[in-house]
């Protein structure tokens, strides 16, 4: 698909790995929709307006649906039919098991998961009928082999990997493609969190014995919506910590 022109909107963009993919997709002439729970700043709205593209910021909770159905309205108003979905939004509440609540659970799973078909099926209406569209979910490694203290987080993150290739069956004879990228350990606010010695830790168990980078993430989304022939997959952007056969 060529971006040029092309209508962006990415969930959970004011920061970190949605940022970025924001400014790429930017820079490659897309315009752009931001999305956060609070008012986008204007000083970000303007940043990717640099780039010479139309960029507008939509605030709200995208894991409600009546949230997320009148935030596209305002979208497709100002701007018209989103072309490439980005569904980035999601949060972490990590902790044993055993001492997770039933709210630590359902949080996590209705902001990563629930948000994530809330977006999907409102956009992928109007990409039907024009026979053509992308559609790019979040996913994680976790999500892919686990990770303690992160049951709640990577079950969210492996559903969101059986929804993406659900989704691609679905659509691929209407010429829309669904895909998942599962970040490995990416250097973020999230990540930048943890010690030295966990760090230290973490890096050992990587074959490229670094953490990844948020472009690397964002580049891998604009392949992705540039690849109209991929489909169904996931791919894992990890320095090779999670290899399958």
């Amino acid at each position: 698909m060529e971006l040029k022109g092309k209508n962006v909107l990415i969930t959970g963009s004011t920061r970190g790995i949605g940022w970025a993919i924001a400014e790429a997709f930017s820079q490659e002439g897309a315009n752009i929709i931001l999305n956060g729970r609070r008012p986008v700043p204007q000083e970000l709205i303007d940043t990717i307006k640099a780039h010479g593209v139309f960029c507008m910021g939509v605030a709200g909770d995208i894991s409600d649906y009546t949230t997320a159905k009148n935030l596209l309205a305002e979208v497709e108003e100002q701007l018209g039919n989103v072309d490439i979905l980005i569904n980035n939004a999601g949060i972490t509440n990590d902790k044993l098991l055993l001492r997770m609540t039933p709210e630590d659970f359902e949080s996590v799973m209705k902001i990563n998961l629930s948000g994530t078909f809330n977006m999907t099926q409102l956009v992928m209406k109007k990409m039907l009928k024009k026979r053509c569209g992308a559609i790019i979910n979040m996913s994680s490694v976790s999500g892919l082999i686990g990770n303690a203290g992160q049951a709640n987080y990577a079950a969210s993150k492996a559903g969101m990997v059986g929804f993406t290739k659900s989704v691609a069956r679905e659509v691929a004879p209407r010429g829309i493609s669904c895909n998942a990228i599962a970040p490995g350990f990416i250097a973020t606010d999230m990540t930048e969190v943890l010690s030295d010695k966990v760090k230290e830790q973490v890096t050992q168990n990587i074959p490229m014995q670094k953490f990844g980078t948020v472009a690397d993430i964002a580049q891998t989304a604009v392949f992705l919506a540039k690849s109209p022939y991929i489909t169904g997959q996931v791919i894992n952007v990890d320095g090779g910590l999670v290899m399958h056969g």
